[in-house]
């Protein structure tokens, strides 16, 4: 999971936006970030490019939700 430029950051934002229920990101450091959070996004994408994503997992309250943010996130990483 590595977005590499700003206009991949916002369309998953606007997908973790779309969601039902709560999208979270931890942290290596077990810092749980909730992303439908405001001050929580500015903190857990500054992490996400950080660790370039390598170190960080993204989890959601409903499961097709996480495959579709994990879907987008691969695709915006290519």
């Amino acid at each position: 999971m590595n977005p590499t430029n700003v206009d991949a950051i916002h369309a998953f934002l606007d997908a973790v936006a779309a969601c039902k229920g709560e999208v979270y990101l931890k942290s290596r450091e077990g810092d749980v970030f909730n992303l439908k959070s405001s001050l929580s996004q500015y903190i857990a994408i500054g992490k996400l490019l950080e660790e370039s994503g390598n170190a960080v997992v993204l989890s959601a309250d409903d499961p097709r939700e996480e495959r579709l943010l994990q879907a987008l996130l691969e695709k915006l990483s290519d």
